[in-house]
């Protein structure tokens, strides 16, 4: 069933470039970004956790930053690049971060590992993954039910320099 949209209310015409992609589309003022790549575009590697930004199930890369997709309102990233799970790799090539993942067995279950690697690389952006500590305090926003933090931030560690190689 379609959903019933208040007398007045107009969809709104946004760009974006999603994982590479120039995309036009039109969304409802209050669609978040998650349920955009989710519901209107079959991005389905982000992950629904929380539904509040409490757990970083729903991280993605907007504009090499990463923010909660759960929080954000697509019409805010209007003109934006976003960079799901699915845009991270080139080809067969996987990103640094998802090979680092793979080999240091930094999942369990998987949920919320699409969340946790664009975190990383986001952290990486930002250049605050100075020492494990510093990896530590800066991925707590991304919960892991499966306990396997001692994994994600080896990864992460092991994953920085092979990024940093990548960007000269």
């Amino acid at each position: 069933m379609p959903a019933i949209i208040p007398e007045g209310v107009n969809e709104h015409p946004i760009r974006l470039m999603i994982n590479g992609q120039a995309r036009s589309l039109q969304v409802l003022p209050w669609t978040t970004l998650l349920d955009l790549l989710r519901e209107q575009l079959d991005l389905t590697g982000t992950k629904k956790g929380c539904d509040h930004g409490q757990c970083g199930a729903c991280t993605v890369l907007r504009d090499g930053r990463r923010v909660n997709a759960c929080l954000t309102l697509a019409v805010m990233c209007d003109g934006a690049e976003l960079v799901t799970i699915e845009g991270l790799a080139n080809g067969d090539q996987l990103h640094p971060m998802q090979r680092a993942f793979i080999t240091h067995d930094a999942f369990q279950c998987g949920y919320c590992t699409p969340g946790q690697i664009c975190s990383a690389i986001g952290l990486a952006n930002e250049g605050r993954a100075a020492s494990r500590e510093a990896i530590r305090e800066h991925m707590s926003g991304n919960l892991c039910r499966c306990g396997a933090y001692g994994n994600i931030v080896a990864a992460v560690e092991d994953a920085l320099p092979r990024m940093q190689e990548g960007r000269k």
